[in-house]
Parts: structure tokens; C-alpha cells; sequence
């Protein structure tokens, strides 16, 4: 099952390279824009918490990152649609704090665990896994999506 770990992180670094390209590539306008809660800003904001925890081995493991406001992400009482938007550059060092951590965190990780380490999720490690790349991918397509519309194309990214 290790033998898998080299294309899951490669599958994991394409996927937040995309996300990364259209963060970089957001004008304002679009920043900003969109209707609570999926701003643009925030749909980046989700994809890299969510990736930042399930990153993680078990839930409890889990260590907010330090510019992590409750209002943004959190359960459904604490978040408000009116929370002020993270800039592209906090949530680029977010995404670099993240990226850093794909390699080592996936190193760790047992593949052949029949648990995911989260409660909230009844599938083995593996498949936790790959919903979370999936999950990258889907948000980074509604992200890339909105940026073609505004007549702004990203190319594809693939790792070999």
C-alpha cells in the first residue's frame, strides 16, 4: 500500500497547484465578489481548511491555522456571511503552510487503516484520502469555472 503514497501526494500537489493558480490569478473584483457564503474568497478559505484537516492522521490532531477566524469556517452557529474577506496574500501563505505539509503528513499516514481517524467519516484511510484530493479538485473547478467566465483560462496541471 505504500507504494501508493508517491502518486497521492503527486495527485495531492497538482490538485492544490490548481487552486494556487486560481487564487493568483483572482482579480479583485472576483475576490470579493459572489454570493455568501461561496465568495471566491471563501470557497479558497474552505478548500485549504478542510485540506489542512484531513491532512491530519485522527480529528484531535488538528491544529487551527493561526490566522483561522471562527466566523469564516466552523459549525453552522458560529459562521457569519458578513465575516470580513481573508486577502489573496493571507490565503496564499495558507496554501504555502499546507503545501508544506502534504509530503510529511501522507508519510505518516497508514493507508491500510479501516478507519479514517474522523468520526464523522465511516470509511477506511484510503478512501478519506482521496475524497480529500477530490474535494480540492471539485472547489478548485468552481474557482477556476468562475475565472473562465470573467475570460481568464488556467492551464491543467499534471505531476509525472
Amino acid at each position: 500500500m505504500d507504494n501508493l503514497k508517491p502518486a497521492l501526494k503527486r495527485q495531492y500537489h497538482a490538485a492544490h497547484d490548481m487552486l494556487k493558480g486560481a487564487i493568483v490569478e483572482c482579480p479583485d473584483a472576483i475576490w470579493i465578489g459572489g454570493v455568501p457564503p461561496r465568495s471566491f474568497w471563501r470557497l479558497a478559505y474552505h478548500t485549504l481548511f478542510y485540506t489542512h484537516l484531513y491532512l491530519q492522521i485522527r480529528d484531535e490532531e488538528f491544529v487551527c491555522w493561526e490566522l483561522h477566524r471562527d466566523e469564516v469556517e466552523s459549525d453552522q452557529e458560529s459562521e457569519r456571511l458578513d465575516a470580513a474577506p481573508y486577502s489573496k496574500e493571507e490565503i496564499l501563505a495558507y496554501w504555502e503552510l499546507v503545501e508544506a505539509m502534504v509530503g510529511t503528513q501522507l508519510d505518516k499516514i497508514n493507508l491500510n487503516s479501516p478507519e479514517s481517524g474522523f468520526r464523522w467519516y465511516k470509511i477506511p484511510k484510503l478512501d478519506h484520502i482521496i475524497l480529500n484530493i477530490r474535494h480540492i479538485q471539485e472547489h478548485a473547478g468552481q474557482l477556476l469555472d468562475r475565472l473562465f467566465e470573467a475570460g481568464i483560462d488556467q492551464k491543467w496541471v499534471t505531476y509525472l
